[in-house]
């Protein structure tokens, strides 16, 4: 069976008088809602340091954009707080911003991996996710330098799946405590409907992951969950040196160390 590549499109145009809107316009907006996948929740403060723009500029499309549904306002983290007055809002992509992300293939390849498992069984959709992201994996770790340190790694990543239409970002988190890690963040999933039927894409991609990597990966959070981004976290701890060469890591996926004791993958035993 071939394989159903799924493609990333922009962000849908927004009317302006008379039903048209500027090619600078349309190009801005298009870097704003990026921008909102990517590092969402965001402030317009932010998102406007992070393009280069004015507030004003990057404001006028957030608000243009959160009344056409493309995106949503979320309440600020309180912890992320400081001093006085009511902190800025923040905004994440709707579920309808990602549709217009997402491809139009998607009502196609639900179908096909349904008469997929009607045909020849759960087992078959697994198979196939595996092999689909299997591809994926090498070409992302074509960009991953299995000797650099576990941090470069991911940063690699994220890079790298940024290239393929992720959203994708990294940050360190933890620092100092035994939770020390990375968190690799991906604020678009171009198979994201698809997912929502069929999870198995989800853990496919998460093992892909391990393998590029070199090391277990937690996912917390997912996109075909309900989430406003995937979230996937990757413990320093575990990382006992520099990962396997591509190929150990395709050959041989039995070479990943053990969870530390104690701590279980968030997404095992829930649909992700």
């Amino acid at each position: 069976m071939d394989v159903v590549e799924l493609v990333r499109v922009t962000s849908p145009r927004p009317a302006g008088p008379g039903g048209e809107q500027s090619a600078a316009d349309l190009r801005t907006r298009t870097r704003v809602h990026a921008a909102v996948a990517e590092l969402g929740p965001v402030s317009a403060a932010r998102t406007a340091d992070e393009l280069g723009l004015t507030v004003a500029a990057v404001r006028r499309h957030l608000d243009a954009m959160v009344a056409e549904g493309v995106l949503e306002l979320r309440e600020p983290n309180p912890a992320r707080r400081r001093g006085r007055g009511r902190p800025a809002r923040e905004f994440v992509v709707s579920t309808a911003g990602h549709d217009a992300m997402a491809s139009g293939y998607d009502e196609l390849a639900v179908a096909a991996l349904a008469h997929l498992a009607e045909v020849q069984g759960a087992g078959a959709v697994a198979g196939f996710a595996e092999r689909r992201f299997a591809a994926l994996g090498e070409r992302l770790a074509a960009a991953v330098d299995p000797a650099a340190p576990a941090p470069e790694r991911v940063q690699a990543l994220a890079a790298a799946l940024a290239a393929q239409g992720y959203s994708a970002s990294a940050r360190p988190v933890g620092r100092g405590t035994a939770a020390e890690g990375m968190q690799l963040c991906q604020g678009h999933c171009p198979v994201r409907r698809v997912a929502e039927a069929f999870p198995e894409l989800c853990e496919a991609e998460r093992r892909a992951f391990e393998r590029v990597l070199g090391t277990r990966v937690q996912r917390l959070a997912t996109l075909a969950h309900g989430d406003h981004v995937c979230t996937t976290f990757v413990p320093h701890e575990q990382d006992g040196g520099p990962a396997p060469s591509p190929a150990a890591r395709t050959e041989n996926p039995n070479h990943l160390a053990a969870p530390a004791a104690g701590i279980r993958t968030p997404t095992e035993g829930r649909r992700p």
